[in-house]
């Protein structure tokens, strides 16, 4: 039996869990996917965001000094 090396799983939040992260209003983060500032994709026809789009949106809010 083949044996498949593990996948790495990717972290997703739905838009209340991003707001609550922010803590910004659901309408405020949805003003910031819309205007472009926080990637996000579709899933099953809900809105997400994964942890890397969330990530590059605070790496381009504080540049480079982390």
């Amino acid at each position: 039996m083949a044996t498949h090396p593990p996948q790495a799983r990717i972290e997703f939040y739905f838009i209340d869990e991003v707001a609550a992260q922010l803590r910004r209003s659901v309408a405020a983060t949805r003003w910031l996917i819309n205007t472009g500032r926080i990637g996000s994709s579709k899933l099953g026809g809900r809105r997400i965001v994964t942890q890397k789009q969330l990530d590059d949106f605070f790496a381009d809010a504080f540049g480079d000094d982390g």
